[in-house]
């Protein structure tokens, strides 16, 4: 099965120029993409790993998943050659002196697990600082697998991949965004880059679709935790950090984890609206300021609204006449 498929909505190709010193972010190419709305669902928060990769000689597959953006360090090599920040995999080449260069179908590979599962509106695959080692295209497939299957089970040739980004040619040092556009429920994305090359970051961003029987069998639970489904669906405040950092799994590492508002100058409040998981009976409300030790909220208070779509809005806001934030 293949998806119905969208352009990426600002196409960067070829090479950047070779790094000349300064801020390695100042020729950095990207856009702003209207999915990234949407929680990541390969957040290693959430539990997102690269569970195989066929090859990754030069920079390691589990990189495409750390939060932060990549380094650059010009001066960092090791025995193998640059350093990279990012999933690097080593130069395909033929199979002999007559026939040197790879196949059009050689490729490299990387077997992500989402942390969350869930419906993906739009991926982002970061190519930053592999200004000329970066894949000539990429290529990225999905499917939903029940449990914890291997990367053997997943490779099987009776498992059914879809496609959500067909093959497609990408730039260097620059942020590749595709949107996708297919209601299906995917736990594992296949990620390819032909025929080889680096990639910084890979951010996958939709709707979590929790297991209904997990949920089930957990009776009790969090129903506005982003892993079980819940959503952050507005806020008044974005300055400082998403209203989706309140909703994440665990406790923060520090105050940028948080949700946190810039400071007001008016008699008013901050607020998030948030869509539980499902209509609800609530027996308990937690809010956690951790971190937010002189930022945060002095008062909050709670409402609750059955709206006509499934789930249930609830409004969390705070009064804190300079600026508050939530965990």
């Amino acid at each position: 099965m293949t998806a119905q498929y969208r352009s990426p909505l600002a196409r960067f190709t070829g090479d950047a120029n070779p790094y000349g010193g300064g801020d390695p972010y100042a020729d950095y190419r990207t856009a702003d993409f209207p999915f990234t709305h949407y929680a990541n669902l390969a957040d290693r928060r959430l539990g997102a790993g690269v569970i195989a990769a066929n090859d990754e000689f030069f920079a390691q597959r589990e990189n495409l998943l750390v939060p932060e953006r990549a380094e650059f360090d010009p001066e960092h090599f090791g025995h193998k050659g640059k350093i990279m920040d990012g999933w690097e995999t080593r130069r395909r080449r033929g199979v002999s002196a007559d026939h040197p260069w790879p196949t059009a179908e050689d490729h490299d590979w990387a077997l992500v697990r989402l942390g969350a599962p869930g419906v993906v509106r739009g991926v982002v695959v970061d190519t930053a600082h592999f200004r000329g080692n970066y894949p000539q295209a990429v290529s990225i497939e999905g499917v939903s697998f029940p449990g914890a299957p291997s990367p053997e089970e997943l490779l099987a040739d009776d498992v059914k991949w879809t496609t959500l980004v067909p093959r497609t040619p990408v730039g260097g040092h620059a942020a590749n965004g595709f949107t996708v556009s297919v209601e299906q429920r995917f736990t594992h994305l296949r990620v390819n880059q032909h025929p080889d090359g680096g990639v910084a970051r890979l951010r996958v961003h939709g709707e979590v679709v929790p297991d209904p029987a997990w949920l089930a069998a957990l009776g009790t639970f969090d129903v506005v935790a982003l892993e079980n489904g819940g959503q952050a669906e507005d806020a008044s405040n974005l300055f400082y950090s998403p209203a989706t950092n309140s909703i994440q799994p665990g406790r923060p590492r520090a105050m940028h984890e948080c949700w946190e508002t810039r400071r007001r100058r008016d008699q008013g409040h901050d607020w998030i609206r948030y869509r539980l998981a499902a209509q609800s009976e609530i027996r308990a409300i937690e809010i956690d300021t951790a971190y937010l030790k002189g930022n945060a909220a002095g008062w909050a208070s709670v409402s609750v609204r059955n709206g006509e779509k499934e789930g249930e809005p609830l409004c969390l806001s705070s009064s804190e006449a300079w600026g508050s934030g939530f965990v």
